[in-house]
């Protein structure tokens, strides 16, 4: 008996490494699909149910491939909605024309958390707050949407429509919508992008004078639009976790929260021209100091060295403001042979090396999906067979119980 145990004990001890090295420490490894545009899912015309599930299994077994354990899709991307919703219409994206359900009737949504969760991988419904009319005059906008039923609700922008963040009545429908996804779908977060007010556009003021003089309450226009933003966050974390106590909250925004010339202190030594905090009024330091988000993923697109956001200085300094949340870095794999420093195949793996070195960060996401298709500089191949060649479990959240 001692003997055929002595013999099992071997065993064990020789296989333990194996399994060991099977899989890797918990990590975030994710990646976009953008639906606007049809930029990465489904193929722009292609309009068939069966058609747009298989390239969404192909996409996924793609990325499954490469060790990617988590999918963040775009499942509103402007007012509009990949699943069946009582508030918005079918998005154009999907069936090219608003308004018009899938032929034959599926429901997307569903389709995707099932394929996705059945390759144990988390799937992230990512929605865009504002953004409601993509191009005007071009955009199919059906009858429905609720740019014709609360046009009031709208402001025009260079060639966009966006809800006005100051309307309060905007944000408790924009609230009513999250909480319907997150109450109907078995999804693992709600994910918000970059945009909340918009980008400026040079010359041109964000039209919302007579909100701010309704509701500015004495504050400077930029203190009150911070606020604005701030609320819709604060709101919409509360409604998630009292619908599904489980359900993460994450923001993924523009890399430079605010250069060191406007605040030395916690400013960044980044000399960009547009900041998440004095241009997009989103102060999301505050966020993640009040717990409203669980995860932060700053979009980090800039290579090494690069002369007015360098990825390493961005890094370090998103480390060093989490306060205590995941944060994930957002890698431009997109810009992969765009200039001398994007062609240097070592430029994406040094980037993963610095972040898995760097305290206080938990994993990445790429922008976006269409780009590993086409695998360049061998990148894909790279995640596979050395990156992501174990795999692993998303990082645990502490606060989520």
């Amino acid at each position: 008996m001692k003997f055929f145990f002595s013999i099992f004990l071997s065993i064990i001890i020789c296989i333990m490494p194996v399994f060991s090295k099977a899989q890797a420490k918990p990590e975030f490894r994710g990646v976009w699909v953008a639906t606007v545009d049809n930029i990465d899912w489904p193929t722009k015309g292609n309009y068939d149910s069966e058609s747009q599930k298989a390239e969404f299994i192909k996409l996924l077994d793609m990325h499954k491939r490469n060790g990617i354990n988590a999918m963040i899709v775009q499942v509103r991307p402007v007012t509009d909605a990949f699943y069946p919703s009582q508030y918005e219409p079918w998005s154009e994206y999907l069936t090219g024309i608003q308004g018009k359900p899938p032929t034959p009737y599926y429901d997307p949504l569903q389709f995707m958390i099932t394929e996705t969760h059945k390759r144990g991988m988390e799937f992230h419904a990512w929605m865009n707050p504002y953004r409601a009319v993509f191009k005007i005059g071009k955009s199919s906008i059906a009858a429905t949407h609720i740019t014709r039923v609360h046009p009031e609700w709208f402001l025009t922008y260079g060639d966009k429509k966006y809800f006005d963040p100051g309307n309060k009545e905007v944000q408790e429908y924009l609230t009513n919508v999250v909480k319907d996804v997150v109450s109907r779908y078995a999804v693992d977060a709600i994910h918000f992008d970059d945009y909340f007010y918009p980008y400026k556009i040079p010359g041109k003021d964000f039209p919302d004078n007579k909100s701010y003089r309704l509701y500015g309450n004495g504050m400077s226009k930029d203190d009150w639009r911070r606020s604005n933003t701030d609320s819709i966050i604060s709101k919409l974390s509360t409604a998630i976790k009292k619908e599904n106590p489980k359900c993460q909250f994450g923001i993924s925004p523009f890399g430079v929260w605010r250069n060191s010339d406007k605040d030395p202190v916690n400013g960044s030594n980044t000399n960009g021209a547009q900041t998440n905090y004095d241009d997009l009024y989103a102060d999301i330091l505050l966020w993640l100091r009040k717990g409203w988000i669980d995860y932060v993923a700053p979009q980090l697109y800039w290579e090494f060295g690069h002369k007015v956001a360098p990825y390493e200085v961005l890094l370090n300094w998103w480390s060093k403001h989490t306060y205590g949340r995941n944060c994930y870095i957002g890698l431009g794999i997109y810009r992969a042979n765009s200039n001398a420093a994007w062609k240097d195949t070592t430029q994406l793996p040094r980037m993963i090396e610095a972040l898995r070195n760097t305290p206080n960060i938990q994993g990445m996401i790429f922008f976006s999906s269409k780009t590993f298709e086409k695998n360049p500089n061998g990148w894909g191949d790279t995640l596979r067979l050395k990156y992501f060649k174990d795999a692993a479990a998303t990082p645990a959240m502490n606060w989520i119980k």
